[in-house]
């Protein structure tokens, strides 16, 4: 039976995305990932996309149980190539903010999609962890590099090479999430951050993740065309209603009525 992502609006301009796969301990797989890519890439009036896992457990990673012995690896490479990366891809692109809430264990494939999302909220007691090691699979250049900007060289290296799991603290010391909260509080505070970010500017937000996507892919110098258009980018938010907003609502110690223009 194929595992389910469960959608609603659970406050003004939260778009939540719930991994439903209890049989598999929310185990990924293409009926969820294409779900996540459609639903992120079509994310209507959302100002921000929260992601999280149903039952207590955010993923256990790729749905590699049940693959046929005949046909593993085409069947497994076309599961991780295919949807997987797909998934990963619409949250790396999408122009709204995205937090991923870890109320349960995160593993493999399920720590580079919450990887794969800006920002990263944890219940106390969860582990994380990358077993790639211990399933002799060498893991995509492209996941790698994800971790290794979050998380840097040494880190990463300890990671994948050891497979040991970590718990959500030494996740905090390390960067790989930014938050952890008692599990009891973990939907609370998650929701609460999801809503503080859909209440910022939506010219602000998206241009910055913009700018900050960019640099990353740079790794140097930007290309003088992709500088040019960030150049414009900042200066045209100079001439926005936002921008007029947000100063005058600042002055006036309101919330902002923002127009995304």
């Amino acid at each position: 039976m194929a595992g389910e992502l469960l959608l609603d609006r659970p406050a003004d301009g939260v778009l939540r995305l719930t991994i439903s796969n209890p049989a598999k301990r929310n185990a990924l797989d293409h009926a969820i990932l294409d779900a996540i890519a459609a639903a992120v890439g079509d994310f209507g009036d959302a100002r921000t996309v929260l992601l999280t896992g149903a039952d207590g457990m955010f993923s256990s990673g790729y749905d590699i149980g049940d693959l046929s012995d005949a046909a593993f690896a085409e069947e497994a490479e076309q599961l991780v190539a295919h949807p997987f990366a797909d998934a990963l891809e619409a949250l790396h692109a999408c122009e709204i903010p995205t937090v991923a809430a870890l109320p349960g264990h995160t593993i493999g494939g399920g720590l580079e999609l919450a990887l794969a999302c800006d920002l990263r909220i944890a219940a106390d007691g969860i582990l994380l962890g990358m077993p790639p090691a211990k399933l002799g699979l060498v893991y995509s250049h492209t996941g790698l590099r994800r971790f290794l900007e979050t998380i840097g060289a040494p880190r990463t290296r300890e990671l994948f090479l050891t497979a040991r799991n970590i718990d959500a603290r030494t996740a905090l010391s390390w960067g790989l999430v930014n938050e952890v909260v008692g599990a009891a509080d973990l939907e609370d505070a998650a929701l609460d951050l999801a809503e503080d970010l859909a209440a910022n500017a939506p010219l602000s937000v998206r241009g910055n993740k913009r700018v900050i996507r960019e640099l990353l892919a740079a790794e140097g110098e930007l290309d003088p065309e992709i500088e040019r258009q960030l150049v414009e980018l900042r200066e045209a938010s100079f001439h926005s209603d936002d921008l007029r907003e947000g100063v005058r609502a600042f002055g006036e110690k309101r919330p902002a009525r923002w127009k995304g223009r």
